[in-house]
Parts: C-alpha cells; sequence; structure tokens
C-alpha cells in the first residue's frame, strides 16, 4: 500500500509547477506590461499587501494537522459552514468568469497560425472558448495526477521555456543599445498615486496573482503536506515575482504602451523581437509552445475550485446529483454544469464595444469576486490563531501572534484597494460609457453571488424534511 502512495504523491516539484501553472501565465504579461517602468514598483507592493501574505497564510493554514485543506475547511474552523460555503462559492464563481479572459487570449494566440485580425473577432474567440474549454473539462475527468502531469509537461513547454526565451531577447535587446520604449529613472519607477489610473492598474496585478492557496484542496494527494505545501508556496512565490516582472519588462521595452494588445501582446512583442533578429521562422513553433502552456495553467483552475465547492456538496447544501463522482474521484456532473456556466458568461465578449474592453471587465469582475474571498480567508486565519492556537502547525508565520495579525492586516489593506478600485472604469480601454460600464460591474457580481442564497435554502428545506420522524414525541 505504501509504495502504490509514493507513486500517485504530488512531490514538491510537482507542486510547484501545478501552482505556478495557474498563476504565472504568460498571458498576464500584456496587461502588466502597459505600466511600463513603474510595474518594478507595483509588483512589490502588490507582493507585500498580497502575494506574500496569501502565501504565508495558506502555507500556515495547510500545514493544520488531521484538516483535509482548503478555503471551505479553513473558513468552517473559524466562522462555520454557511460563511465556509460563501468563500469557496467565491472561489469557484469567480472562475466562472475568468476563464473566458485566458480562453480569449489562448484563442487570440492561434491566430498567428490563421489570420492575426482575427483576434479581434468576436464569434472567432467565443467559438475557440467553448470547444477548448469543453475538451479541458473531459482530460479532467481523469482525476488530478493525469491532470497534474498534464499541467507540468505544458507549464515546462509553454510558459517556463517562452518566459525564459522573452526575457533573453529582452535582455539582448536592452544590452545592444537598441531603441527602448521605456525609460529607468526616478519618476518612472515611482508612480504618483495622484492618478486614478495608477490605483487602477493595480487590479491587473493583483488578478495576476489570484490563485495562490488552490493546490491545497489536493493535501491527501501529497506525501507529508504539512512539510510539503509551505515548501512548494516558498518556491512559486520566487519563480512567480521573478518571471512576471521580467517577462512584462520584455514587452514593456520593446512596444509603446498604446500598441499593446491585452489579448495577443505576448506575440506582438516575440513577432518584433523575431523580425528584428531574423527568427521568424520560429514563430509558429512558439506559438505552440504558448498554447501550450495556457493550456496548462487552466488544468488547476477547472478541477481545483471545483474540488473546493465538492466539500460544501458534503456538508448537504449541493443536491447529491452534484456529488457523484467518477472512477477516478472527479466530480464529474459538477464539472459539467461548471462547463455550462462558462459557456454562458462568454456571451459577455458581445456586451462590450471592443475585446479589449470585454477582456478587462471579466478579468476587474474575476478579482473583485475572489478578493471577497481573500478577505474571509485572511480574517478566518487570524481568528483560528486565537480559536485554535494549540492545534498542532507544521509551519507558523513568524512572530507567531503578532505576525499573523501584521501578515493578515497586509493582506486585508490589499483587498480593500484592490475592491474600491475594481468598480472605476479604466480611461484606456473602450468599455462603453461609465454607467454601462458599472452597470453590467454591478450586475455581474450580483448575479455570481445570489445563488449562494438557494443553496442555504435547499440544505435548511432539506433539514426540516429529515427533521420531521426525529421529533415525533414519544409514547410512556
Amino acid at each position: 500500500m505504501q509504495i502504490l502512495e509514493k507513486k500517485t504523491s504530488l512531490t514538491t516539484f510537482a507542486l510547484v509547477l501545478l501552482i505556478t501553472s495557474a498563476i504565472d501565465s504568460i498571458r498576464n504579461l500584456p496587461a502588466t506590461a502597459l505600466f511600463g517602468s513603474s510595474l518594478i514598483f507595483f509588483f512589490i507592493f502588490s507582493a507585500i499587501v498580497f502575494l506574500i501574505p496569501a502565501a504565508l497564510i495558506s502555507a500556515e493554514l495547510s500545514s493544520l494537522q488531521n484538516t483535509k485543506g482548503g478555503i471551505y475547511e479553513w473558513v468552517k474552523l473559524a466562522f462555520g459552514e454557511k460563511i465556509a460555503l460563501l468563500a469557496v462559492w467565491l472561489q469557484w464563481i469567480n472562475t466562472m468568469v475568468w476563464f473566458p479572459t485566458i480562453l480569449s487570449f489562448l484563442a487570440g494566440t492561434a491566430t498567428y497560425f490563421l489570420n492575426p485580425e482575427l483576434a479581434q473577432n468576436k464569434v472567432y474567440l467565443v467559438t475557440v472558448i467553448l470547444s477548448v474549454f469543453w475538451t479541458l473539462t473531459f482530460i479532467n475527468f481523469k482525476g488530478i495526477h493525469t491532470s497534474a502531469k498534464f499541467a507540468n509537461i505544458c507549464t515546462i513547454l509553454g510558459m517556463i521555456i517562452p518566459m525564459a526565451l522573452i526575457i533573453t531577447l529582452a535582455a539582448i535587446w536592452l544590452f545592444s543599445g537598441k531603441p527602448l520604449q521605456i525609460q529607468f529613472n526616478t519618476s518612472s519607477l515611482l508612480p504618483s498615486f495622484a492618478h486614478m489610473d495608477n490605483w487602477i492598474s493595480l487590479t491587473a496585478i493583483m488578478a495576476a496573482f489570484l490563485g495562490i492557496e488552490l493546490a491545497t484542496v489536493h493535501i491527501k494527494a501529497v506525501n507529508q503536506p504539512q512539510h510539503t505545501f509551505p515548501k512548494a508556496l516558498f518556491f512559486s512565490v520566487l519563480l512567480i515575482l521573478t518571471t512576471m516582472i521580467l517577462g512584462s519588462l520584455s514587452i514593456a521595452l520593446v512596444l509603446p504602451a498604446n500598441q499593446i494588445d491585452l489579448v495577443d501582446g505576448v506575440m506582438q512583442a516575440f513577432t518584433n523581437f523575431f523580425a528584428h533578429y531574423h527568427m521568424t521562422a520560429l514563430i509558429p513553433v512558439l506559438t505552440a509552445m504558448i498554447l501550450i502552456g495556457s493550456l496548462g495553467g487552466m488544468i488547476s483552475w477547472i478541477i481545483s475550485p471545483a474540488k473546493g465547492l465538492l466539500q460544501a456538496a458534503e456538508s448537504g447544501y449541493l443536491p447529491p446529483f452534484l456529488m457523484k463522482q467518477n472512477q477516478h474521484g472527479v466530480a464529474s456532473n459538477l464539472l459539467l454544469i461548471q462547463a455550462i456556466l462558462v459557456s454562458g458568461v462568454c456571451l459577455a465578449f458581445c456586451l462590450m464595444p471592443s475585446v479589449n474592453g470585454s477582456y478587462w471587465l471579466l478579468t476587474a469582475l474575476s478579482t473583485q469576486l475572489y478578493m471577497l474571498m481573500y478577505v474571509l480567508m485572511f480574517i478566518a486565519a487570524i481568528v483560528l490563531k486565537y480559536k485554535h492556537g494549540s492545534h498542532p502547525r507544521a509551519f507558523t508565520i513568524p512572530g507567531k501572534t503578532v505576525g499573523m495579525w501584521v501578515v493578515g492586516l497586509l493582506g486585508l489593506i490589499g483587498c480593500v484597494i484592490t475592491l474600491a478600485v475594481g468598480f472605476i472604469p479604466p480611461t484606456g480601454i473602450d468599455v462603453g460609457s461609465t454607467f454601462h460600464y458599472e452597470l453590467i460591474f454591478i450586475g455581474g457580481m450580483f448575479a455570481m453571488i445570489s445563488p449562494v442564497l438557494s443553496c442555504y435554502l435547499y440544505k435548511n428545506k432539506k433539514g426540516q424534511v429529515k427533521q420531521v420522524p426525529e421529533y415525533q414525541p414519544s409514547v410512556a
């Protein structure tokens, strides 16, 4: 039995690839490259007030012994099942909004095999999005070990290699004295927060950091998870920060900000590099690699949040139909419902006047939903420090209770800033009028959160039915 367990356990290296493939995507680079050289400040600031606190808290909570792991279990320990359901729902439903954005990047990149002008064709984008997402859903039916292997191969081929290549090309460009689109001086490195656009920019950075806690739901698939998860999270944070800062700068160096396209900006930069270095023959190869990387990055996002929601389903908040698992331990019916919902959200591309506008709206909406979940996670971590302070932990944030307060408050500050600016439409992207943008945005928030009430009502109704025979008066 132990031999079989060793074969199927996820290693630290596999976890690092699983975590980074879900977060560290080359598709995020165009949005963050828009900030120019100030992106260095934004990334460091966002890491301090969000990524590092989220990673530290995820590491400590995942090191709690005798827990299943994941946001549902952590919040349930702190506040009970109802708040835990809201937390895991926010984690899951935000992916319904986020999937079309990464899929639109994938579809936009694929146009370099066909016709780059198709990147602005909404019918083409929606068709590719639906086809790819349903295919990946069926791949996930094979279980987490198959998904992890697929994600790891895709991460190496489609994220690490292309990321290293674009950074190397940019370094050669920089040190060979070629003209630069950005400057590295004090005024450009340190942005002025008096301008609202600089605060709005944080949305894109925060969106690039979401999901650090996702892999913790697979705690049962890891040997010595209380030691392995903190180690994997540490290496993941280092890899994510390094590659995203250098990768974003690589695009900003060669493309003017007003020419960066959010959907296919990566291929714009590579095309510029390859044309200059007479390497255009590599464009199809690189396109295929980036497509592979995008597919791998979606694996964790399809199966992990759904697995977290399954924990809530086991507590009676969802119909038994959605709890049904196949021979690989995957809630296949839940994944099917998820695929149907994503298909519906894709219609959002038809509600905005531009592809960039649709991309930004969905990214901002997804970020807001996820930030609400992180608010609950940070507060739950502080509460658990008092409520279950004696609970065995293999990893503890330095400083004990004081350290937890500092880390938790930093994370909450990052969340509040992001939530506040998320409702403000960007000025450089066509999203229609402010009223149109905010109407769709607020309506989307309400539509995504309100189904939680149905889950509460379902459990209450089911509980009342079960209680009828239990409370019959006994005969003396």
